[in-house]
């Protein structure tokens, strides 16, 4: 007999494990956690003069600090995941708040580029963990209302972006480059604290083997494909180049071998049914497309605004206020109507409103002026991202709840590897166009195309209604 359709209120049952002041006091640490995160992602590109000015640093090496973050994530997601159902989600999440906060405290003293660049990468090991233990958490101490708890997740990465950039700004301004990393240690002291009192120790599975060898190809997969594709938005980057084929080469070779080991082990860092199964696979290719046309196009925005209509810095920054703005105005809705609605639903709209807005994006304004036109344009791709990102964020962890720290990790991985990918290639576009902001609009228009040729895999996505 099909389960009935829950209401649509968003108030949570007390039935779930955990009395539900403590689940909302614990859903409150990661939040904080994911916040702390996700500013990071973005303060840092405020400072980038600042930080090359006061280390005597050449572009190219700065860039680093904000690329390597990223790198960085995409390798420890899909590992904090597979750690955290197997040792401990609490243990993975202090572990992760530890080594960003001691990260953080170090970037803040770093006397060259070159260690702040490494010190970066530790802190994104760090910054990546928390998004799979913090789901994973959640996802326990829920129960049957985890659905709706991850799906709020989607509000705090928005509101990461509105500060990071301020924040670094008033740093930058009113103190020092440095701020912005020392700012993290008391925001991590007492996320220790509150974690280490609140967050419930969480039954681990009886299975403790780690599967090194497909930890370590892996992981050089991933390394080595984002390091080309990195490679790729340099000024000066060739596609024939050895710089950018061989790294890619490797990662080739290391993904057939990861895909051979995993099928024959016993067990496997990360099951195939995972990466390919039914249900998985179709989402994870959607997964990368968002990254590629969602996430990557978020930090773009900025440098069109600039390239193609002369805005100013601020106000190109702003920019992204208002796609925040427009997806964490509907997320919440989305979220309150996620078991009437279904999975597919939801994706679909959201990916056609994004398509929209990324659509308005790249045309020419009309009737407003250039600042006013890419705001709403923005404004309606955060509105997409939205209605979509709750039902994408939730769709693949039905499948497998006991593991929905690995899911995460996974989904996280796709996702901002599509980012790289699409930062990468476009930046090596403008690079070597002659009109940098028509070029970009070109660009833009490819994002859109790539959200209309995912509709008709919204048919694949595993769907859901009522209770799990």
């Amino acid at each position: 007999m099909a389960e009935q359709v829950a209401p649509a209120d968003c108030g949570y049952e007390h039935a779930a494990a955990g009395p539900a002041r403590r689940r909302y006091l614990v859903f409150a640490v990661v939040s904080l956690a994911l916040m702390m995160s996700s500013v990071d992602q973005t303060i840092v590109a405020t400072a980038l003069g600042a930080i090359q000015h006061d280390l005597h640093a050449q572009v190219n090496w700065g860039s680093w600090t904000i690329t390597i973050y990223a790198l960085g994530q995409v390798l420890v997601m899909p590992l904090a995941g597979k750690l955290g159902d197997q040792y401990g989600r609490k243990e993975i999440f202090l572990g992760a708040a530890v080594l960003f906060t001691g990260a953080s405290l170090c970037c803040g003293f770093a006397s060259d580029i070159y260690l702040l660049i490494v010190l970066r990468a530790v802190q994104a090991l760090g910054g990546g963990a928390f998004m799979p233990s913090a789901t994973g958490i959640v996802s326990e101490i829920f129960g049957t209302e985890r659905d709706r708890a991850v799906g709020l997740f989607s509000s705090i990465f928005p509101v990461g972006g509105i500060i990071g950039p301020v924040l670094g700004g008033v740093f930058v301004t009113y103190w020092s480059w440095r701020g912005i990393f020392l700012v993290n240690v008391p925001i991590g002291i007492v996320l220790l604290v509150l974690g280490t009192a609140l967050i419930p120790a969480i039954p681990r599975r009886p299975d403790r083997h780690l599967d090194v060898r497909g930890v370590a190809l892996l992981g050089t997969t991933l390394l080595a494909a984002m390091l080309g594709i990195a490679y790729l938005g340099g000024s000066h980057s060739q596609v024939a180049s050895p710089a950018f084929l061989g790294p890619e080469c490797i990662a080739a070779v290391a993904g057939v071998a990861f895909v051979r080991h995993t099928a024959r082990a016993q067990a496997p860092f990360i099951s195939l049914r995972f990466l390919a199964g039914r249900g998985f696979g179709v989402m994870n290719l959607l997964n990368f497309l968002y990254g590629s046309a969602v996430l990557g196009f978020g930090p773009l925005v900025p440098l069109y605004a600039q390239n193609r209509y002369g805005l100013g810095a601020l106000a190109a920054g702003t920019l992204l206020t208002a796609r925040a703005a427009g997806m964490i105005a509907i997320a919440g809705l989305a979220v309150c109507l996620l078991r009437r609605t279904g999975y597919r639903w939801p994706m679909a709209a959201g990916f056609t409103l994004t398509a929209l807005g990324i659509l308005a994006t790249a045309a020419s304004p009309h009737g407003l002026s250039p600042y006013a036109w890419l705001a709403l344009a923005t404004g309606i791709c955060g509105i997409g991202m939205g209605v979509s990102t709750p039902s994408a964020n939730n769709a693949t962890l039905q499948l497998a709840p006991e593991h929905a720290a690995a899911v995460a990790g996974l989904r996280g991985m796709f996702r901002q590897s599509g980012a790289i990918t699409a930062v990468s290639v476009t930046a090596a576009i403008v690079a070597r166009s002659s009109d940098p902001g028509i070029a970009q609009a070109r660009v833009f228009l490819v994002f859109a195309a790539l959200m209309a040729a995912s509709l008709p895999l919204m048919l694949l996505v595993p769907e859901h209604r009522g209770r799990w």
